[in-house]
């Protein structure tokens, strides 16, 4: 279930990603992206070693379930904390810069 729930959560950012790129640039989603289909790619080995030792491709159970749940906003916690620290549009001191 962890891959199913990552993998849904990749898909979702990068079709954000690709058809909004001014969007993207501003609010890294190209990173979150990143960290999604690098879980997913994790929990396809994990599969994969649980294939070679006998046992099913996907657990379906809710623990799985939850734990892919978990991972998903692990990586929004990660990227939140990474668009406070880069601040874009100085968001955080209420500085914006305007032309005149």
């Amino acid at each position: 279930m962890c891959l199913i729930i990552t993998s849904f959560a990749a898909v979702i950012t990068t079709i954000i990603w690709y058809f909004h790129p001014g969007l993207g640039k501003n609010t890294k989603l190209g990173m979150l992206a990143l960290m999604y289909w690098g879980a997913s790619l994790m929990w396809t080995v994990d599969g994969f070693f649980s294939v070679a030792e006998g046992e099913g491709f996907l657990d379906l159970s809710l623990n799985d379930a939850l734990l892919g749940i978990v991972i998903v906003l692990c990586g929004l916690i990660v990227w939140i904390i990474t668009l406070f620290l880069s601040n874009p549009q100085r968001i955080i001191s209420g500085i914006q810069h305007t032309k005149q």
